[in-house]
């Protein structure tokens, strides 16, 4: 006579809610250490992504006010970005480095 095997029950044999769903997620997310990570993170970039912000904003309204042509404009946008490059070099240049 063979042993019939019983089947092990799931927590999942139903379709899960939202709320289980998310308790597994943060299960996950505490065995990782995800929040402390992310936490360090943020304390390093803060000032720094605000000074780089307002640096853009300015950066862009000069560029934009200056540019006589649709495309020298989307250019100046793209040299808004990228505007401490610019500054880093002025710097070096002047300093001649």
């Amino acid at each position: 006579m063979a042993k019939k095997k019983k089947k092990k029950k799931s927590t999942w044999d139903k379709e899960p809610t939202w709320d289980q769903i998310g308790s597994a997620i943060g299960k996950k997310m505490e065995k990782k250490s995800f929040k402390s990570k992310c936490k360090e993170q943020i304390q390093c970039q803060g000032t720094g992504g605000c000074a780089y912000f307002l640096g853009f904003i300015g950066a862009l309204v000069y560029y934009i006010t200056t540019a006589p042509s649709f495309w020298d404009a989307v250019i100046g946008f793209f040299k808004a970005l990228v505007w401490p490059a610019f500054l880093v070099y002025g710097v070096m240049k002047f300093l001649g480095m």
